[in-house]
């Protein structure tokens, strides 16, 4: 898993059998597409190992062929790609995740019984296509051999769909983008009605009515984004297996795995979850690699994420020579092939530790970071040193234990003005970009998709560009309803790697609201960034009916002083010397999360908003913190 030790080549042809139709148990037909080893225009003789990808991204676009296809067909495996349901050129309904499981089971089965098939089927994808392969490796059906997860979920209710209690508003966007890219329709007029729909704009008039906006001209849509939307308890919705791998982890298939993400990803929290949950269950053998990049399977190939470079190393091989289907190629050869290339030896864990740069600008206008890659036996690092770095009286971030008596900030949280995203753990939160009239019915609408807010690293100082920011455009710090909380300057370095928490007490004048929570890595100024730089690491947010049971809401009496923990997503970083660690403190991250209006009316469908006087206690009594894990200094 440490690399490829050289570029693969071609073996052989490739031919390509189109739009084969796989029959699903409800008799509804899957438009697939196959690839199998060929010399010339003939098939050579099989049967070979296959692998399976499942997408709602239209299998036959010319990245999934050239890419996905005919690269590994031509190196001697058969190739199954597949629409989902109701998906370009599938049949059936779409559903957001339901229909996964049991059409993901139905689809390797039939894989399985071909004759071009060997009988060993190993999954690959990205996101969605990474969901696929976990909610039919849940059902646990015969052939499945191997699986490559790269940046999936894990429990859609908690970490990832919703985000401790509050929506991430990705889905929406998500949406509203697949009704223009993927959505069967006949009717023209549909089609260029939805063709000139803006999401950024409906994010104007949160929340949504149902049937007054652009989802309800595909009724299923607006169904399932509406579900996901409103339905905040944990109960037997959220625990079907196309959402909750976690509840089906006991059945789950046991065969070696891969799960594969990133700290700027927005599957992280799930990704490391998913590892720790099935190393423990599964002989596998389970692995786990986290790299610094964002979302996206070519992103892997990349030296640097949002406005931050990482140096020549930080690309999936740690090789610029190599990409990330070498990378799977290797995992494959060995697992379908019985290739022996050693990578049943190495460790299970494989991490890019950010940070150690200078923090010079490049060439291309990115802070430089730096960073490297570490293997190691196990997540979290055995040797971590959990430490609790408490709220200070006067703004101060320190190990220091609170002593005063009475300490606690306030801000007014105003639904109506929320904090801007600047960056973090964002995907899909995208909207079709404007064209040139002429250029309309040239540029295909896939092409046409672009992001609404920064993502990843980013310095946290919004400006033109920023959503929802307004001039002058200062710092997110010095906003009113933004607590900060920051370190003295580091004397020297300070890796922190591993899971992430912070543990408040809050009392609120609102039944209910949000807190969110924003862990920095604060830049002293130098020459290229003379106001220094404020590098967003990880970040989460909390909505408070849900602080205690992800299973049923519990409102807040006003002024009631509550103990809330927030996890966040894990990370792997080292705060140079010089550097302060900063917490920043707020009830709202937006386009990233919906805003809560702070009046506990049902989920989406509250007809007003209140301004909420939040307080973080923070003294003897009430030692309000956030969890590091520190990693000893030897070892950074």
């Amino acid at each position: 898993m440490s690399g490829v030790t050289e570029r693969s080549e071609p073996t052989n042809d490739a031919l390509i059998v189109r739009d084969v139709w796989v029959p699903m148990r409800d008799g509804v037909q899957l438009a697939t597409d196959v690839y199998l080893p060929a010399e010339g225009a003939e098939p050579l003789s099989g049967p070979f190992p296959t692998l399976l990808i499942r997408t709602p991204y239209n299998k036959s676009s010319e990245g999934n062929v050239e890419n996905q296809g005919l690269f590994y067909a031509r190196r001697g495996y058969a190739v199954v790609i597949q629409d989902c349901r109701g998906r370009y050129a599938s049949g059936g309904e779409f559903y957001f995740l339901a229909q996964e499981a049991e059409d993901g089971y139905d689809t390797i089965v039939w894989v399985g019984e071909q004759p071009w098939c060997n009988g060993k089927v190993g999954t690959l994808g990205t996101s969605y296509l990474a969901w696929t392969q976990s909610a039919l490796a849940a059902l646990n059906p015969p052939y499945l051999a191997a699986m490559y997860p790269n940046e999936g979920g894990a429990k859609a209710q908690t970490r990832a769909v919703r985000q401790n209690g509050a929506m991430e508003l990705r889905f929406m966007a998500w949406g509203f983008r697949a009704l223009v890219t993927g959505t069967p329709l006949a009717d023209p007029a549909t089609i260029a009605a939805l063709a000139r729909v803006r999401f950024r704009d409906w994010l104007q008039r949160m929340p949504l009515k149902e049937g007054k906006n652009p989802l309800s001209l595909v009724p299923m849509h607006e169904r399932w984004v509406f579900d996901i939307w409103t339905h905040g308890d944990y109960d037997e919705y959220w625990q079907q297996p196309g959402f909750d791998f976690e509840k089906y982890a006991g059945q789950h298939a046991d065969v070696p795995i891969l799960f594969s993400g990133a700290w700027y990803d927005s599957y992280t929290r799930s990704t490391l979850e998913n590892f720790m949950r099935y190393s423990t269950l599964k002989r596998g053998p389970i692995r786990l690699m986290m790299g610094p990049w964002t979302h996206g399977g070519e992103k892997v190939d990349l030296t640097w994420s949002g406005d931050v470079e990482f140096g020549p190393e930080a690309s999936i091989a740690g090789n610029l020579a190599f990409n990330v289907r070498d990378h799977h190629l290797r995992y494959f050869d060995h697992w379908l092939r019985g290739i022996d290339n050693g990578i049943e030896h190495e460790p299970p864990v494989r991490i890019f530790v950010m940070g150690g740069g200078d923090g010079h600008r490049t060439p291309e206008g990115r802070l430089f970071h730096g960073g490297y890659w570490r293997e190691e036996q196990e997540w979290p690092l055995a040797r971590t040193e959990f430490t609790n770095f408490y709220l200070g009286e006067r703004g101060e971030l320190t190990t220091a234990t609170p002593e005063i008596a009475t300490r606690s900030t306030s801000f007014r949280f105003d639904p109506n003005d929320p904090v801007p995203t600047i960056g973090g753990n964002i995907s899909s939160l995208t909207d079709v970009l404007e064209v040139e009239p002429a250029l309309a019915d040239k540029v295909a609408m896939e092409d046409r998709i672009g992001n609404i807010t920064s993502v990843g690293p980013q310095n946290q100082v919004p400006n033109a560009s920023t959503f929802g920011a307004k001039p002058p455009y200062l710092p997110l710090a010095s906003r009113q309803d933004v607590l900060v909380f920051e370190s003295e300057p580091l004397t020297a370095p300070l890796e922190v790697t591993g899971p992430l928490t912070a543990r408040l007490w809050v009392s609120s004048s609102a039944p209910d609201t949000d807190i969110t929570v924003k862990l920095i890595d604060v830049y002293p100024p130098n020459a290229d960034y003379p106001d220094g730089y404020a590098m967003n690491v990880s970040d989460s947010i909390q909505r408070l009916r849900y602080r205690n049971s992800r299973e049923h809401a519990e409102f807040m009496e006003p002024g009631e002083i509550y103990p809330v923990s927030i996890e966040m997503y894990g990370t792997s970083n080292v705060f140079n010397r010089g550097h302060r660690i900063r917490l920043d403190i707020s009830s709202s991250n937006f386009p990233r999360f919906d805003v809560n209006p702070n009046t506990g009316e049902p989920l989406g469908r509250n007809m007003h908003a209140q301004v909420a006087l939040n307080t973080i206690h923070h003294d003897a009594e009430h030692p309000s913190h956030i969890v590091l894990p520190l990693i000893p200094s030897e070892s950074a």
